[in-house]
């Protein structure tokens, strides 16, 4: 087993593609809009992966461990790369200068630029291991790990170079151990079932009128596992070949779930995740920087805070170094990146590669000319490709109704929303005859009279009404 560089630069190039995934899951909700620690739902923090000490978890309902099971197919000598990632929280206190060489705590403390206030911080932290499979197989492997106890303090200074007071962050020691097992599987391949567990095992006690934030230091917070095979690939967990469905169906993810990860197409490489994701997620590719707030898009986050008052922005400023830098993302965003956030249709069909010649593609906005979508897509009434779904017709009260028949929306009680009750009535122009995967029949429309309608005809947004919610006109 290799716990070296060795390993470092292994899971470094295999984990590449995979790894900007795995940053936004590290982050995710690290600190929200809007960005300071005065903000109701900023202090209630650390929600998503939380692997707490076993003597917190049980009488609180946190858990101290996570489980991924999934299947691999290792072909020859093959190796497993694996990396637990986490973020290990540090407290930071301020304390302001008294000018006879000592500090006092404060709540605040005020700097042209910045407020700074007491904060928890996370710090990145991994453990990485390199394993063959045939050592997997042999029996169960732990590695074991530590993150001890520490004190460091940060200077504060002024413009001038004078020392205005200080950061104290205190961080409390976290143990944990990483095991990992493979058992062959009966099958027409050579497949293998493999278990990961990663446990917090920290000793801390919690004294009387101990509460979260005093666990939260020992935790394991935000934590998930990279996992790549050098030769060989998994399976998917949402899709797998017929062969493996009653194999994947047995595994037991308890607080994770493993996606494959890195490029599209490949899958040597999977992400366990507490967060549940699909197979290959990627960042959208008009998102400039992280955000840390997945609740919202990106517009509305820049937006929001380029919007803040100068005061506002010096209190996040203060309240965390990532928070400062949205801020500094935020107002410093050229408009055409700004425009870019507004929206981009993803194609529905895709072809990559060099601009191909003619009139009859065009590129899609803000994808460097890498992606082409053609100018009447397949859901499109006018488009003539023999290829695409062929329009289909079906049967309302006796009339034939398909692309561009008009019909009379009556939008029934058991499925209506208020929008669809100012719609009683309304003449409107069928564009597609849609089925879902249960059986389901939806009439795609737009409405006569709507300005808008060209526009939802180019990118596909219809409303949608079930056939015993029109009524066919007899001229359709």
């Amino acid at each position: 087993m290799t716990t070296t560089s060795t390993s470092t630069s292994l899971s470094e190039s295999r984990f590449a593609v995979a790894r900007q995934v795995a940053d936004a899951v590290l982050f995710e909700g690290y600190v929200l809009y809007p960005y300071r620690a005065s903000a109701a739902k900023n202090r209630l923090r650390w929600q998503f992966g939380v692997l707490v000490p076993p003597s917190w978890g049980p009488a609180h309902d946190e858990h101290s461990f996570q489980r991924t099971e999934l299947i691999m197919e290792p072909r020859g000598a093959a190796t497993l790369c694996v990396e637990l990632r986490f973020l290990h929280a540090q407290r930071r206190t301020v304390e302001e200068a008294l000018g006879d060489g000592s500090f006092a705590a404060v709540p605040e403390l005020h700097l042209p630029d910045r407020v700074l206030v007491p904060w928890d911080e996370g710090t990145e932290e991994r453990v990485e291991m390199t394993l063959s499979v045939d050592e997997l197989t042999a029996g169960e492997v732990t590695l074991g790990f530590a993150r001890p106890a520490r004190t460091e303090t940060e200077p504060v200074l002024d413009a001038d170079g004078r020392e205005r007071g200080r950061l104290v962050r205190r961080t409390e020691p976290v143990d944990g151990v990483v095991r990992l097992r493979a058992v062959e599987l009966d099958g027409p391949y050579r497949a293998l079932k493999l278990t990961a567990v990663v446990e917090n095992t920290s000793s801390w006690t919690p004294e009387s009128g101990a509460d979260r934030d005093c666990a939260l230091p020992r935790s394991l917070v935000a934590s998930h596992l990279l996992l790549g095979l050098s030769a060989g690939s998994f399976l998917s967990m949402t899709d797998p070949p017929e062969w493996a469905k009653a194999a994947v169906a047995a595994c037991g993810n308890r607080h994770t779930w493993p996606v494959l990860a890195g490029e599209s197409g490949r899958a040597d490489v999977v992400l366990s995740s507490p967060i549940i994701l699909e197979d290959h997620p990627a960042i959208a590719p008009e998102s400039v920087g992280a955000m840390y707030d997945a609740t919202e898009i990106d517009e509305i986050l820049a937006l929001r805070t380029a919007a803040l008052t100068d005061q506002e922005k010096r209190e996040a400023r203060g309240t965390d170094a990532r928070a400062a830098a949205v801020i500094d993302l935020a107002d410093n965003m050229p408009a055409e990146v700004l425009e870019r956030l507004h929206g981009a249709v993803r194609a529905l069909r895709e072809i990559t590669g060099p601009r191909p010649p003619g009139p009859d593609l065009v590129p899609e906005p803000f994808e460097d000319d890498a992606v082409f979508r053609p100018d009447t897509p397949w859901w499109d009434p006018e488009h003539s490709d023999a290829a695409g779904p062929a329009p289909d017709r079906i049967l309302v009260d006796g009339t034939s109704v398909g692309p561009g028949s008009r019909v009379i929306l009556r939008p029934g009680l058991r499925r209506t929303d208020a929008q669809d009750l100012f719609l009683q009535g309304r003449a409107a122009l069928v564009e597609a005859v849609l089925h879902d995967v249960d059986g389901g029949v939806h009439l795609a429309v737009t409405v006569e009279g709507d300005p808008g309608a060209d526009i939802r005809r180019e990118q596909g947004r219809f409303l949608y009404f079930q056939p015993d919610e029109v009524t066919p006109l007899e001229d359709a």
